[in-house]
């Protein structure tokens, strides 16, 4: 059964308490803990005292931990990060593929990368998840099979199947998921409303939108469609809520985390 999460990267001027305590309010099953170095540090991996606080803040609201965003090739940063999140019990970490879209060497050279990461991973005991990110070596649904493909025999190492990414380079996200899915490991899910020409054509490669964009069901992306491709293909891992852009206050922080979530439930069956 899919587990709805939300990334604390939403809540990036509060602390974790006041996070998982709205997102417990709104109805979330868990969360997605943010560790990305300067933009918000909510599992901060130098705190030796760390993995205690979380673990108290996760049991004080009784909300599970699905996942975690690392975001960085920094070896002893997820050295780190891998080790807290096993000592806490997050299963999964995500990061991004890094290197250049469109250039070969540096697609290789990412799967490489990646694929050393996911074997660190696996010495700790947690899995590894790599999405396309537009403008990165893997961007779309062909670079994430070469991805996938290379790295299929590391049972750490999973998809983490963005839809906003893949439509963003030009893809309908729920045409993609079919190629993918038996590789996914994690979902993180937004909308978006992408930057378009003079004459309303979609410009591949463009920013999300503003977080309001990116509530479920308030931009471009099919996401019922996608959302209904995941249930007839038995997807039953974490699907997290993240939402990039600008610092907001609480209630507009609770505004898109609840409308999203709601979104999310009414088009699926749980």
């Amino acid at each position: 059964m899919i587990e709805y999460g939300c990334n604390t990267v939403l809540f990036k001027k509060y602390s974790l308490d006041t996070a998982v305590a709205t997102l417990k309010k709104i109805g979330y099953d868990g969360i997605e803990i943010s560790a990305i170095e300067g933009m918000c540090d909510h599992l901060n991996p130098d705190n030796k005292a760390e993995a205690a606080y979380v673990k108290a803040v996760m049991e004080k609201y009784g909300m599970k931990m699905l996942s975690c965003e690392a975001a960085t090739h920094d070896i002893e940063r997820l050295k780190k990060i891998f080790a807290v999140s096993a000592e806490v019990g997050i299963p999964i970490v995500n990061i991004g593929p890094g290197g250049k879209m469109g250039d070969e060497d540096s697609l290789k050279e990412s799967i490489e990368t990646v694929g050393k990461i996911a074997e660190m991973a696996r010495s700790y005991g947690v899995t590894l998840c790599c999405k396309a990110h537009v403008g990165c070596s893997v961007f779309d649904t062909p670079t994430t099979i070469k991805l996938a493909e290379a790295l299929k025999g590391n049972p750490y190492f999973g998809i983490d199947m963005d839809p906003s990414h893949i439509y963003r380079a030009g893809e309908a996200p729920e045409n993609a998921i079919d190629s993918v899915v038996q590789y996914m490991k994690h979902v993180h899910i937004r909308d978006c409303v992408c930057v378009k020409d003079e004459d309303g054509d979609q410009i591949l490669g463009g920013g999300p939108g503003h977080p309001f964009e990116q509530i479920c069901g308030a931009g471009d992306i099919n996401l019922k469609a996608y959302m209904d491709v995941l249930h007839k293909k038995g997807y039953g891992g974490p699907v997290c809520l993240e939402v990039i852009g600008p610092d907001l206050d609480l209630t507009d922080a609770t505004i898109v985390a609840a409308k999203s979530l709601g979104y999310l439930q009414g088009i699926t069956s749980r």
